[in-house]
């Protein structure tokens, strides 16, 4: 199970309407269109997916939807993004029925940071109550984990397979892979270092930039491990401005307008997300132009309103 969530994972958007609904067809077309490009499996339900405006019956539809349209052909993660463990236990069984591979799990993340001890209480009560394994997503900045509490937390459980690393420090990536159990995955999130990332041994990713310009960074998995750094670091140097163009507090936002540019729309962020304004379109659309050139997929299309 563990070899089958490496690679490209990227994390789908989540149309919805102008009025905040979901778009069940249009999130439809983003898991064809994002599997096409040859990714090796799908996160719903992440931060690029708004996940953390959905409800509970509301990310259970949509990993419905996804599991419907792969397949199986590559596996499917689901993000939890809960506040307590009770809520992170109700959002995994509502989703633990349905064929998902792993959950991706934040730690808490409102204002009051829980002990070590509290942590590693969380994902035990959480992997004693839903059996499908679960990947820490390691995103929280006032309540991100050490390198030392995450190997902790997957030593003592087995249910914890792996870590989403996504904070921007390489060195704490770089710790945690000389660190990590034998057996458990490094899923880097770090958007602005992937190449250096796969370079030191990263197990994949699940991240914004392959939501964005999926075949682009499965190009990119595919030049390290067959060890041609000097394609990978082209794509690089492309892939590091096309992230300059989309990250900001909008970034779902930015990823549907790049999609809608490849002919997938993708729809509208729920609010109080702002849209993309014309002057990141403008950007986005130079720096995606020059990134698609690393995807022997895609032909560019005008965006789609």
């Amino acid at each position: 199970m563990v070899p089958s969530l490496t690679g490209i994972i990227p994390p789908l958007v989540t149309p919805f309407t102008a009025e905040g609904r979901i778009d069940e067809n249009a999130f439809r077309d983003v898991v064809r269109f994002t599997v096409s490009k040859g990714v090796h499996g799908v996160c719903v339900g992440g931060s690029t997916g708004e996940g953390h405006t959905l409800k509970t019956a509301e990310l259970a539809r949509l990993i419905e939807i996804t599991t419907e349209e792969v397949a199986g052909r590559v596996p499917v993660v689901a993000g939890v993004i809960a506040n307590s463990t009770g809520d992170a236990i109700e959002r995994s069984k509502a989703v633990a029925e349905y064929p998902i591979a792993a959950l991706q799990v934040t730690p808490v993340h409102y204002v009051f940071k829980p002990s070590e001890d509290a942590t590693v209480d969380h994902f035990a009560r959480l992997t004693d109550a839903v059996e499908v394994p679960v990947i820490i997503y390691n995103v929280i900045p006032w309540n991100y984990l050490s390198p030392s509490l995450l190997v902790r937390i997957m030593t003592d459980n087995p249910g914890v397979i792996g870590v989403k690393q996504s904070a921007g420090d390489l060195k704490l990536m770089a710790d945690l892979m000389i660190t990590v159990p034998a057996g458990k995955i490094v899923l880097t999130a770090v958007d602005a270092l992937l190449y250096p990332s796969f370079a030191i041994g990263a197990h994949g990713t699940i991240a914004a930039n392959p939501a964005a310009v999926p075949g682009v960074c499965v190009a990119l998995w595919d030049a390290v491990q067959r060890g041609d750094h000097k394609t990978a670091h082209e794509i690089h140097r492309a892939l590091l401005r096309f992230w300059n163009t989309i990250s900001a507090d909008n970034l779902p936002a930015n990823v549907k307008y790049a999609l809608g540019v490849q002919g997938c729309a993708a729809g509208l962020p729920r609010r109080p997300m702002p849209v993309s304004t014309g002057e990141q379109h403008r950007l986005i659309d130079v720096a995606l132009a020059e990134v698609l050139r690393f995807d022997p997929t895609t032909i560019p299309k005008a965006a789609v309103a």
